[in-house]
């Protein structure tokens, strides 16, 4: 397995269904509602093994004043029940294991807007006379 400085977690949220990908780097904590997500080691297969990646995460809760360990462990993106997180209102699994260059589309800097060129419309066609 290769250490890669940064994971991809999907979070959701089962009461309003909300479903967020969180880009987390090692040594760093991410936020998904009142969850503290710290990821320690982010660990992907190399290109000739089976696809894995597999995080360890410390995730807290912190609704109350003092904030609970409600998870510690590796988690896996091939078989997330495995080690699952149990929570009444979140759920956080692993997607990947990745370099800050191969960050998806998805969470890059919008670009910015080009506007497309004007195509013609079509010349219109002549009306078919009517056959008796």
């Amino acid at each position: 397995m290769l250490d890669e400085p940064v994971a991809v977690l999907q979070a959701l949220d089962k009461i309003t269904a909300r479903v967020k990908r969180l880009q987390v780097h090692i040594g760093q904590v991410g936020k998904f509602g009142t969850l503290s997500i710290l990821v320690d080691a982010c660990r992907k297969a190399p290109p000739e093994d089976s696809p894995e990646s597999a995080a360890f995460l410390k995730i807290t809760d912190g609704k109350s004043d003092a904030p609970q360990t409600i998870f510690s462990g590796w988690m896996f993106a091939s078989s997330p029940a495995l080690s699952a997180m149990d929570h009444p209102v979140y759920d956080i699994s692993v997607v990947d294991c990745t370099t800050d260059s191969t960050v998806p589309a998805s969470s890059a800097a919008p670009a910015t807007a080009v506007p497309a060129p004007a195509v013609p419309a079509p010349a219109a066609k002549p009306a078919a006379a009517p056959s008796h």
